[in-house]
C-alpha cells in the first residue's frame, strides 16, 4: 500500500514553541468552557482535516495515544499525516481511542462506545474534535457550569442534530463520560463533560 504524499507535508515549524503554546491555549479553554480560541499556527493538515483539529492532534496524539478517525477523514491521508507527525496509532475502535476526530456534516449516533473513563479514573477517557461549519454564527447555546461565571452564549453553525440529547446523556456519566472540543477551520471552542448545554 502506498502512502500519500501529503502525509510528509505540514507539521509545526518550530515544535517545541508551537506546541506548547498550543497546550496552554487547550487548558484555558477546558478552563473556560464557550469560549472561541484562534489557532496562530498554520500546520498544514491535509484535509477534510480542519486547522484547529490538526494543531491539537501535533499537540496532544503521541505513540501512547491510539486515535479514532471517522469514514470521511479515515478515507483521506488524514491518519497517515497523524502517524507520521506524531507516531500515534490509528484504531477502529472507539473504545481504545484516547483522541477522535470527526469531519464536518459526519453522523453523530452516539458516544457510548467511546470511553467514558471509570469512577476511580475518569480521566482515562476519550477526547472528541468534532468539525463544524463556524463557531461564530448559528445556533445559539447556553453554557453554565465550572469555569463559567452566571452563563455565557455560544453559537455554532453545522453542529449535529443529536448533540444536545447525546451531550445530556454524557453529563449524566458524571464523573464519567467524554470532553468535546469543536473546531472550525482555526478556531477551536472546548466543552469539558460539566459543562451543561441549553439550546436556544
Amino acid at each position: 500500500m502506498s502512502i500519500k504524499p501529503q502525509a510528509f507535508s505540514g507539521g509545526f515549524g518550530e515544535p517545541v514553541f508551537e506546541s506548547q503554546s498550543m497546550f496552554r491555549l487547550l487548558m484555558d479553554g477546558m478552563a473556560r468552557p464557550g469560549m472561541i480560541r484562534t489557532v496562530s499556527s498554520d500546520v498544514g493538515q491535509p484535509e477534510p482535516l480542519g486547522g484547529a483539529a490538526g494543531a491539537i492532534a501535533l499537540t496532544l496524539c503521541d505513540h501512547e495515544t491510539p486515535v479514532w478517525l471517522s469514514a470521511g477523514l479515515a478515507k483521506s491521508s488524514v491518519g497517515e499525516w497523524m502517524v507520521f507527525h506524531t507516531g500515534a496509532p490509528v484504531t477502529r475502535e472507539k473504545a481504545e481511542a484516547r483522541f477522535a476526530f470527526v469531519e464536518a456534516g459526519a453522523t453523530l449516533a452516539s458516544f457510548g462506545l467511546f470511553a467514558a473513563g471509570t469512577q476511580e479514573y475518569p480521566d482515562r477517557s476519550t477526547t472528541l474534535m468534532i468539525e463544524v461549519a463556524a463557531l461564530d454564527e448559528g445556533q445559539q447555546l447556553t453554557l453554565t457550569g465550572p469555569g463559567i461565571q452566571d452563563a455565557t452564549t455560544a453559537r455554532v453553525r453545522g453542529l449535529p442534530d443529536v448533540f444536545p440529547r447525546l451531550w445530556a446523556e454524557n453529563r449524566a456519566l458524571f464523573p464519567r463520560g467524554i470532553d468535546v472540543i469543536l473546531t472550525a477551520g482555526k478556531t477551536l471552542l472546548c466543552l469539558p463533560r460539566t459543562t451543561k448545554i441549553a439550546v436556544q
